[in-house]
């Protein structure tokens, strides 16, 4: 049985501290940085809008944090089924040096019949990523049935995804444990080297502990590390702190 103070220290090594607000400027950039050095570790990578990595990764270095890994989002966060732009929104992200990129699935025209248009999407956001990590978001909180978010997550994979992630954190439903053990068995059934990321309302040690203990039954303890695994979240480390040190932890960057 995990202990609240495990998946706390666990949770925090396995994050991508998150800031997509549009009032985002480089004041919002140099707090989160600074709350990513905590006592217990720092997270696996910021995730921040493509216009901002460049200061994010200045920011990181002078604070002796280059270590963390810089994500971005693209097609962000309506999901647009414009192949075009969405691969045009992933050239200029890496061109400015992101580390990682997380793309938006067409969920929508997935929900109407389409199922072509999802795989020629992020095949496409693939190759314009190079050696890039790709991190595909379906929506799962929109899609809803398990039939489409199980679709949704095989075509990602098909198409060369390297995580699959829930959610964009903007709509009424994210990341819930129902969704992640469809998409965590879709990546099981693939046979695949894919990741996965929930991301969205995943705001406690306890919430951390459940998806942990989850992805370790179907995928096995040594698969969840930040390799394969990560948390989206903004509140969620301030919480984690929280509970290693006994008080209410560092001051809440609101990304979700």
């Amino acid at each position: 049985m995990m202990t609240a103070q495990q998946a706390a220290q666990r949770g925090i090594a396995l994050m991508d501290l998150t800031t997509l607000n549009n009032s985002d400027d480089v004041a919002t950039i140099t707090r989160l940085c600074e709350s990513a050095r905590t006592d217990f570790g720092h997270p696996a990578a910021l995730c921040v809008f493509p216009e901002l990595v460049v200061w994010t990764k200045l920011e990181l270095e002078r604070l002796g944090l280059a270590a963390i890994k810089v994500a971005t989002v693209t097609n962000f966060p309506e999901g647009h089924a414009n192949v075009e732009r969405a691969v045009a929104e992933t050239e200029r992200a890496v061109a400015v040096g992101a580390d990682e990129v997380d793309v938006v699935f067409p969920w929508r025209a997935l929900q109407a019949g389409d199922s072509d248009i999802g795989f020629a999407l992020v095949q496409s956001v693939k190759r314009a990523c190079g050696e890039v990590p790709l991190k595909v978001i379906i929506e799962s909180g929109e899609l809803k049935t398990p039939e489409l978010i199980k679709q949704a997550s095989e075509i990602a994979i098909a198409a060369g995804a390297d995580f699959i992630k829930t959610s964009t954190g903007k709509v009424p439903v994210n990341a819930t444990l129902e969704a992640a053990e469809v998409m965590l068995t879709a990546i099981k059934n693939s046979g695949q080297q894919v990741g996965f990321k929930a991301a969205g309302g995943v705001r406690s040690a306890a919430d951390v502990a459940a998806y942990l203990t989850l992805a370790e039954q179907i995928m096995g303890a040594d698969w969840v590390t930040a390799e394969h695994f990560r948390f989206g979240a903004s509140s969620l480390l301030g919480n984690l702190v929280g509970t290693l040190t006994g008080d209410s932890g560092p001051a809440e960057i609101k990304g979700y």
